[in-house]
């Protein structure tokens, strides 16, 4: 599928904010991003150390954790898989920086001899928190560690990288390990009013994430630092129009959503931060970036993820909007005139167990498309794929239509009304530019 343009005012408005916070971070990035970028080992005479090589490793070890999240049955169900990613390049980067003392660390920088190789320190260090992390993985996990290093002269600086990436991961871990992520999580008990978050179909199955807001973030002060204001009420006519525009364009059975708002639809509906950590992965490639660079990247992008799902969970739980689904099929006990009820009404798409406000994948999206503009500009040749629909592959051309369209993509789908997808860009946003601007880049 070719990306057509989509003549919407409302998507046009929303790429003009995303451009705009955009433009405000590559201000910010841009001097390092310059520096970083430069391959050249003579110019950084860094080539000693491994600094000067190409991203490849922190982009295998990235993709190593896709496969293992995609695998059934292996991430923990009560533990959001942006904590492991999170985790993961925090621990790369500060192992990389530790040697190239090139810029400021997420967390943490350790002793490191001047002979050390920051590309053997940024392997050991992906290596060793994803055996902690996903223990039963080991054996694969020590095969990619063995195959990298194999390229690698040993040595002093092969030793030295290695204990790098050793005391980084494990001090990140450790940091880690009480942040509330294993906590179990209470019993969802619904609210019995109009507009109280209720079990979706068709199974009805209990919210997982409830208590995920109390995970203490990794780079916010607060999971409510950016919450967004109440939604409209659903007695209101802003609340009508929203639901009676997802009862239009999102039923399953829908005939005003057009063919290409369908593939939209389903395109997106998988994972998103597995997604967008797919089109960083191409973007970097494309890009040449360096080591450096490409850990910087992959850092930030990931920490503001894991602190996005931190912020849109304490949002969905302190408001516990319902979806539209439940909104569409009891409507007529709403008190709003303006919306007609129909109890058969099915979205497009299966709706997530969570509630409404804000919508995930569009603070997921605005986070994305602010962090990789800070990088590569947002205009850029940019591609995805999609996890639901194998072998369908969209082009873009700007990281904020991107971002768009994947918002989009949740009212089509029936699982969001537009309220939830503007609140979800605006925190989105909100919280990677204060990522990118806590860590120096």
């Amino acid at each position: 599928m070719k990306k057509k343009k989509l003549s919407l005012i409302w998507a046009a408005a929303i790429g003009i904010v995303l451009v705009i916070g955009s433009v405000v971070a590559t201000l910010v990035i841009s001097p390092l991003l310059t520096a970083g970028t430069n391959n050249n080992a003579a110019e950084n005479g860094n080539a000693a150390n491994g600094s000067s090589a190409s991203g490849a490793i922190v982009i295998a070890w990235n993709k190593e954790l896709l496969h293992i999240v995609l695998t059934p049955g292996t991430q923990p169900t009560t533990v959001h898989p942006t904590r492991s990613y999170a985790i993961l390049h925090a621990a790369i980067y500060d192992a990389v920086v530790s040697i190239t003392r090139d810029a400021p660390p997420f967390l943490f920088s350790v002793n490191a001899p001047s002979t050390a190789r920051a590309d053997v320190a940024a392997a050991q260090a992906g290596h060793d928190t994803l055996v902690a992390l996903y223990p039963k993985w080991k054996a694969a996990l020590d095969q990619q560690l063995a195959s990298e290093l194999a390229t690698i002269q040993d040595g002093a600086g092969k030793q030295g990288g290695s204990q790098v990436g050793q005391a980084v991961a494990a001090r990140l871990l450790a940091m880690r390990a009480n942040d509330g992520s294993v906590a179990t999580p209470p019993p969802f008990v619904p609210g019995n009013q109009p507009g109280n978050y209720q079990l979706t179909p068709p199974k009805f199955v209990a919210p997982v994430f409830t208590n995920w807001g109390n995970v203490t973030p990794f780079v916010l002060n607060n999971a409510a630092q950016f919450r967004p204001g109440p939604p409209p009420t659903v007695t209101s006519q802003a609340y009508a129009q929203a639901l009676n525009e997802v009862k239009s364009l999102g039923q399953n059975t829908s005939t005003t959503r057009t063919h290409e708002q369908t593939v939209i639809g389903k395109f997106w509906a998988g994972p998103i931060w597995n997604t967008w950590n797919e089109i960083a992965e191409n973007a970097a490639l494309a890009h040449h970036t360096n080591l450096e660079t490409t850990a910087r990247l992959f850092s930030v992008l990931n920490l503001s993820f894991a602190d996005s799902v931190i912020a849109f969970y304490d949002a969905k739980y302190h408001y516990q909007l319902w979806r539209p689904v439940t909104a569409i099929r009891t409507a007529n006990t709403t008190g709003n005139p303006a919306i007609v009820g129909d109890p058969a009404w099915t979205p497009l798409v299966a709706t997530a167990l969570d509630p409404d406000y804000p919508a995930a994948h569009a603070v997921i999206s605005a986070d994305a498309a602010t962090v990789l503009a800070a990088f590569f500009g947002n205009k850029d040749q940019i591609r995805a794929t999609s996890d639901v629909l194998p072998g369908v592959v969209t082009t873009y051309t700007s990281y904020s239509d991107v971002a768009t369209e994947a918002g989009l993509s949740r009212i089509y789908a029936g699982n969001h009304t537009r309220i939830a997808v503007d609140a979800g860009y605006t925190l989105g946003n909100n919280v990677a530019q204060f990522v990118i601007s806590d860590l120096g880049v």
